[in-house]
C-alpha cells in the first residue's frame, strides 16, 4: 500500500471536507450530467440523450440541484419558445478533471476482475 500526501484525519474539517465531496459526486447522475456537459450538452434533451437511463424527473432535479452547487449555469434565452441552456461551470469542469484519475482506476480494476 502506498503512503498519500494526506492531512490528519484528526485535523479539524478533514473528515467533513473527504465526506462533502464524497456525497457531491456520489450523488445519483451527478457525475455523468457533468461530463455530459463538458462533452457539449446544453439543452435539456441534449443532456437526457446523453445520460443514457435518466428519467426527465430526475434529470430536472439534478440539473437544479447541480446548478445551485454552483456547478452548472442556467442561462435562458429570450426566444419563442423560450430556450433554456445549462453549461458546466469552471468549478464543474475542474471536478469532473479531477475524477479522470477515479474512472482510470475504476476501469483497470474492472479489468484485473474481469481477467479473473
Amino acid at each position: 500500500m502506498t503512503t498519500l500526501d494526506l492531512p490528519s484525519a484528526e485535523s479539524p474539517g478533514t473528515c467533513f471536507a473527504v465526506q462533502h465531496a464524497a456525497d457531491l459526486v456520489g450523488q445519483r447522475w451527478a457525475a455523468a450530467i457533468l461530463w455530459a456537459g463538458v462533452q457539449g450538452a446544453r439543452r435539456f434533451t441534449e443532456y437526457r440523450r446523453m445520460v443514457a437511463g435518466i428519467s426527465d424527473k430526475v434529470l430536472a432535479h439534478r440539473l437544479k440541484d447541480l446548478e445551485a452547487q454552483g456547478l452548472l449555469r442556467r442561462e435562458v434565452i429570450p426566444s419563442t419558445p423560450v430556450q433554456i441552456l445549462y453549461s458546466v461551470t469552471e468549478d464543474g469542469a475542474e471536478l469532473i478533471a479531477l475524477l479522470l484519475p477515479v474512472v482510470k482506476w475504476s476501469n483497470r480494476r474492472r479489468e484485473k476482475r474481469l481477467a479473473g
